[in-house]
């Protein structure tokens, strides 16, 4: 829950109506034991208005800001025990090429891709250190459509004990470039550009360099703009959820990490 964060220009408009950049952070949605549960909370603290999809989706709700496509909700697979988590998807111009590229660089992908009826076409892949994303080509669905407003996507980053391998991965499949946050050193955390920029667009934290950080397998991690990190982490807990990481000032603004009930 950042109060601000220093994102590229492709993520400064709070609007879009067109496809996200190849290797954009696009989208995200969580897949939960309880929809309705999740939409009660997500709901109050996002100020977020849940559409249901097609029936045909199987359960998957829209989130909504504004009249703009914030978030996804659906429910688990059946007979797949799996935590409750957020996934990152990246834009791709083209689905298939993207999962022949990160089987090349020596990523999983878990299906091949495949239709989304006329919304988008799309996969889940592994990276080489084992964490999970998912890929996104856009058809009538182009992603967030707003993002850096409360309630909204500012920021993505992937948490690993495997820095150097992942910046390789990522950058051999979406031609990433690396620099350390606000123009200084890495120092265990770079931002990704996309080819031809110099523009943040994400970040990659180096965990072992993070003395307070547990053990945990790699992931990425959504962060969510709000005005106040202090009252809207207040309210996670009256809702049920807790504070993982307290609320603290940071260089590039204040932030908590959560964890929904």
């Amino acid at each position: 829950l950042p109060r601000s964060l220093p994102l590229s220009k492709v993520h400064q408009m709070p609007t879009r109506d067109s496809a996200w950049p190849e290797g954009t952070p696009c989208w995200f949605d969580c897949q939960v034991d309880d929809t309705k549960a999740a939409c009660e909370f997500y709901g109050r603290l996002f100020g977020w208005q849940i559409e249901d999809g097609p029936e045909e989706f199987g359960g998957y709700l829209m989130a909504m800001k504004d009249g703009k496509a914030a978030a996804g909700i659906g429910p688990k697979p059946e007979g797949m025990p799996m935590p409750s988590v957020w996934t990152t998807y990246l834009a791709a111009d083209s689905a298939d090429a993207v999962a022949d590229k990160i089987t090349a660089a020596g990523g999983q992908v878990m299906m091949p891709p495949f239709d989304v009826a006329d919304v988008g076409r799309m996969f889940v892949g592994l990276d080489s250190t084992g964490g999970a994303f998912g890929v996104w080509q856009a058809m009538s669905h182009n992603g967030v459509g707003m993002c850096n407003e409360p309630g909204t996507l500012c920021w993505n980053e992937l948490h690993t004990r495997q820095y150097d391998e992942a910046k390789r991965f990522y950058g051999e499949v979406f031609g990433y470039s690396y620099q350390g946050m606000m123009g200084g050193s890495e120092n265990g955390y770079a931002t990704f550009s996309l080819p031809g920029s110099e523009d943040g667009v994400g970040g990659i934290c180096d965990d072992t360099a993070m003395p307070d950080a547990p053990e945990a397998p790699t992931h990425w991690l959504t962060w969510f703009a709000v005005d106040d990190v202090d009252a809207s982490t207040a309210l996670v807990a009256e809702l049920g959820g807790q504070a993982m990481m307290p609320p603290m000032d940071m260089p590039v603004g204040r932030a908590s990490v959560v964890a929904g009930p």
